[in-house]
């Protein structure tokens, strides 16, 4: 969900600001919104557009959503080249990534959650005041990220930028399917109704007055998660230098191999969401 950060203002999974899209853009319309917890919000779209919607299998599913200079999603009626065509670079629509966290294809509608802290950043300030009847205009979906079913066991890690993410990915498990998953969040108040399977212990990692990005809970429950026996599979995705702290833990400590692993940054504190994208690109901003 994020406008990268000194705050986690919109994290969601990671992100490309200006990239053009691989597939058409396409529109829906909010059609509610609903306030999961305390600092997340949930919008719900459909309606006409639904018809050219195209879900993948992927667990990780995600869209990016298009913003225009005003802060608002695109509504439609151009098409990208064109609005470039047109602006100046600094007027260009840009887009934020995010996970589609459920898909009703017998409603005909999409849920997508937001990160929300206030007026920082750019789509949660947006979904916090969203109302129905507002297009949501995004190119998508991708995804790459499908549970293993001949892993033994399953390990998650996520703070709240990846938590619609891990949740998905929860959903998604075997039946059988046994683990842990350890997510981070600010407070008691952030914690959020997730299925799992009866296997899979959910553990709330509780920052009580940290900033986020700057506490080591995540990092610290995954060097002390009891390890089982056989192979195991982990999702660990959020802020990035507490990957590249967990890339040590699953890789150095616990040696890994790297089929076993998606780990991948979000976000990054005390950067904004240019710099975050750019070092993407260099040593810094590499993950694996």
């Amino acid at each position: 969900m994020p406008d990268a950060m000194s705050a986690p203002q919109e994290q969601g999974r990671p992100r490309e600001a200006t990239s053009r899209p691989q597939r058409p853009l396409l529109t829906l319309e909010v059609l509610r919104r609903e306030q999961i917890s305390e600092h997340m919000v949930r919008i719900t779209a459909g309606g006409p557009g639904f018809d050219r919607f195209l879900p993948n299998s992927c667990a990780d599913a995600y869209c990016k959503i298009w913003f225009g200079p005003d802060g608002r999603p695109l509504d439609g009626t151009e098409d990208l080249e064109t609005i470039r065509a047109r602006s100046e670079r600094e007027h260009w629509p840009v887009s934020r990534t995010y996970t589609i966290r459920r898909v009703d294809l017998d409603a005909r509608e999409i849920s997508i959650d937001f990160v929300v802290h206030g007026d920082e950043g750019l789509a949660g300030p947006w979904a916090a005041a969203a109302q129905p009847g507002e297009p949501l205009t995004f190119s998508g979906p991708g995804g790459a990220f499908n549970p293993d079913p001949e892993a033994d066991w399953y390990l998650l890690a996520a703070d709240e930028s990846a938590l619609p993410a891990a949740a998905t990915v929860l959903e998604a498990l075997p039946a059988h399917a046994v683990g842990q998953a350890l997510l981070e969040v600010a407070g008691p108040a952030d914690r959020q109704p997730i299925s799992a399977p009866a296997g899979v212990e959910l553990t709330w990692l509780y920052r009580n007055g940290a900033p986020a990005g700057r506490s080591t809970v995540l990092t610290d429950a995954v060097a002390a998660v009891q390890w089982r026996e056989g192979t195991v599979q982990v999702f660990a995705h959020g802020e990035r230098e507490a990957m590249k702290s967990l890339r040590d833990v699953l890789f150095g400590h616990r040696g890994l191999e790297r089929s076993q692993v998606s780990l991948s940054g979000y976000w990054a504190a005390g950067r904004t969401e240019d710099v975050f994208q750019a070092e993407k690109r260099t040593p810094v901003g590499k993950i694996l």
